[in-house]
């Protein structure tokens, strides 16, 4: 499951407005959000610049936020 609730309910986003920013609807974000669908490639780099993390932590790779590592 992908660590993107956590970070978006942690900084006080909608739904919405996080689908706005990965350019989606609020519909396929959620479904993306409870793991219905995969995450493109690209929607998963906007999300880590967005949120300053890394990829891998979104993923659940690695318990390490820090892009770069």
């Amino acid at each position: 499951m992908y660590r993107i609730r956590e970070l978006r309910e942690d900084r006080d986003f909608t739904q919405a407005e996080i689908a706005e920013i990965i350019q989606t609807t609020q519909q396929q974000y959620s479904k993306i959000e409870t793991g219905k669908s995969d995450i493109s490639g690209e929607k998963l780099t906007l999300l880590a610049r967005f949120y300053n993390v890394s990829s891998d932590y979104i993923l659940g790779l690695t318990d390490d936020p820090r892009p770069g590592k």
